[in-house]
């Protein structure tokens, strides 16, 4: 029976599709700089900016060029920079306890910062994975098998308070130890830094996709391997129901940022998120995440810039407010 054309039909989908303009007046979602938070690595001394092998297009910048990058990332539309710091091996123990330092690395550079571009927003990390021999976001237990929760958590609020005093505008606890939200919102207010911001890590999964980052801050090397296992701490990827319960004790301790980490691969979970709170939700795009994008790429397997302009579509799309990404720069010049 022959096909009878044109086809009857009311609805047309393709309609809205048939120009630049008609799709642009469509879009459901939208980048802007704005969405974007710049993770930067910060080391000592006045070496000249050193390039991450397995994460190409970022450094390990000295205080002097990273006020220059913070600078830099301002004037294009980023609102806010996340800092790591890698230390010298030499200033590592058992403990983490030059975290406890008040001239520690990151403080300096928060306080850099903070002096040349105060309009930023500046975020720390709240863990002991830089600080410590073993490459554990905290102390370990007699047994030296796991990570002592309790004791931990005493450390993060005192960190928390220094990062805090440092003029840091959010402190970000990445441990994943069981109430530290609470404490760490605690010690802030009877330090007198209720203003101070916390923008918890609160899914956070045992992924395989860090080893960039580890390689990053020196926390693989202070481990002997990138491999490292924190499934005693981090969430097992394969629980769904877990990540909700996770998240809200992070809101009713009193976070006022939430976090999904990682971020492509737990889509599922932001949009799990998103709709149990009401508090903003941000996701980090990880270092593999960006590797593996790069290093297709570089085969000529995918294209880069429509590669990494549909990851963090997708992450926007799923629900995210704020995106932590290693693109975030290139990303906020190609959008202004």
């Amino acid at each position: 029976m022959a096909n009878s054309f044109p086809l009857d039909l009311t609805q047309r989908p393709r309609r809205l599709r048939r120009t630049a303009s008609l799709r642009a007046m469509v879009e459901e979602t939208v980048l802007r700089p704005a969405d974007f938070i710049a993770p930067l690595f910060v080391v000592d001394g006045k070496a000249p900016p050193d390039e991450i092998k397995s994460m190409p297009g970022v450094f390990r910048l000295n205080v002097t060029d990273l006020v220059k990058e913070c600078r830099a990332l301002h004037k294009a539309g980023v609102p806010a920079v996340a800092l790591f710091p890698k230390l010298d091996p030499a200033l590592k123990d058992d403990e983490g306890t030059h975290a406890l330092n008040d001239d520690t690395l990151v403080l300096r550079a928060v306080r850099a910062v903070k002096k040349a571009v105060p309009e930023i927003t500046v975020i720390t990390d709240v863990a002991l994975d830089p600080y410590t021999s073993h490459g554990h976001d905290g102390v370990l237990n007699q047994g030296r098998d796991d990570v002592e929760n309790d004791r931990t958590v005493g450390i993060l609020g005192k960190m928390a308070v220094l990062q805090a005093r440092a003029g840091v505008d959010l402190v970000a606890p990445s441990d994943m130890m069981d109430g530290r939200v609470g404490a760490i919102r605690r010690a802030l207010d009877a330090a007198g830094f209720s203003g101070t911001g916390i923008m918890a890590y609160s899914a956070k999964f045992n992924s395989a996709y860090y080893g960039p980052f580890r390689d990053a801050v020196g926390s693989a090397q202070a481990a002997g391997t990138r491999l490292l296992s924190k499934a005693t701490y981090q969430m097992n990827p394969a629980n769904r129901r877990e990540a909700i319960t996770e998240v809200l004790l992070d809101d009713a301790e009193g976070a006022d940022i939430l976090m999904v980490k990682p971020a492509g691969m737990y889509l599922d979970i932001i949009r799990d998120v998103r709709e149990v709170t009401r508090k903003p939700v941000a996701a980090y795009q990880i270092s593999g995440e960006y590797a593996q994008i790069h290093a297709a790429a570089r085969l000529g397997w995918l294209d880069l810039v429509r590669c990494r302009n549909e990851s963090l579509l997708a992450i926007k799309r799923a629900g995210a407010d704020m995106i932590l990404t290693y693109f975030a720069k290139d990303m906020a010049l190609a959008l202004k």
